[in-house]
């Protein structure tokens, strides 16, 4: 596995690459590395012939009261399970080296950007969509791979690498849990040992929903509020939001039509600690 920090020399190897007819996927991440982003490994070198796996704490993506400072950054430990996984390539630029001096354009992913994280987080999916078209340029790839967990994102670059003529496929891998359900996040190593057992609340919501429309219920919104109240049970938990949305769209969903594809997006804070989660509802 090689190593590259600088962003020509990064583009210069993926272009020989191309050249010789390689197929290439990458696997973007903030690194602390852990099984969600391995099995995202795991994806791409089903599909393609060589990885690139992308370790950037983007700056541009969090808001001034968020954690980027504190955000855990085990790089030698990253760098040891990327190998071991048999990525090809590690990317891990410096924001020196993404963000030069004079570096002003940014990306609007538009509406579909703006509810949900886009509304707790103002901002924040502007500095994804700018991150990640650099790096697909940087990276040259022919697909690149996003985890579920992240739906609003995965909407996002989806939309914005087809408004843009990106021309890499996205390709959505499904969301990784622990034994109990938690999603794994790299945000879980913040929960104390009693706080890790309350967020399990996110996934027996989840249940909860697929139980009720496996009933045959479809007033989503409905749903979406025992969902919420369901969190709201749970000591020091406080939901962000809890919803239906139509599952390209985003739009918000109050009553499932049979043959629509719906997410139930789900955001709460155990203790301090915000959590995301979500779940695919196909009606019948």
């Amino acid at each position: 596995m090689q190593i590259i920090t600088e962003p020509d020399r990064m583009q210069s190897i993926s272009e020989t690459l191309r050249l010789q007819h390689q197929r290439i996927g990458v696997v973007m991440t903030m690194g602390a590395l852990h099984e969600g982003h391995l099995n995202l490994v795991k994806l791409a070198q089903q599909r393609t012939g060589t990885v690139i796996l992308t370790i950037f704490v983007n700056p541009t993506q969090f808001g001034p009261d968020e954690d980027f400072h504190r955000y855990p950054r085990p790089f030698e430990k990253d760098a040891a399970l990327a190998k071991a996984s048999g990525v090809d390539y590690l990317f891990a630029p410096t924001p020196e080296l993404m963000y030069p001096v004079n570096c002003r354009t940014s990306i609007d992913p538009g509406p579909i950007a703006g509810e949900f994280e886009g509304r707790s987080r103002p901002g924040h999916f502007s500095g994804v969509a700018t991150v990640v078209v650099k790096l697909l340029n940087i990276t040259r790839p022919h697909i690149a791979v996003f985890g579920e967990k992240d739906a609003q994102q995965l909407a996002v670059i989806r939309r914005v690498a087809g408004d843009l003529n990106i021309g890499t496929e996205i390709v959505e891998a499904p969301i990784a849990r622990e034994e109990d359900g938690l999603a794994i996040s790299s945000r879980n190593i913040y929960l104390s040992s009693e706080e890790r057992q309350r967020a399990t609340v996110l996934f027996r919501g989840i249940r909860h929903a697929e139980q009720q429309t496996g009933m045959g219920r479809r007033d989503l919104d409905v749903i979406a509020r025992e969902v919420e109240q369901l969190i709201l049970s749970v000591t020091g938990s406080r939901a962000d939001y809890v919803s239906f949305v139509g599952a390209d769209t985003l739009e918000a969903a109050e009553t499932a039509v049979p043959g629509n594809v719906y997410r139930l997006l789900l955001a709460a804070y155990i203790g301090t600690t915000r959590l995301i989660d979500n779940w695919k509802y196909v009606c019948a």
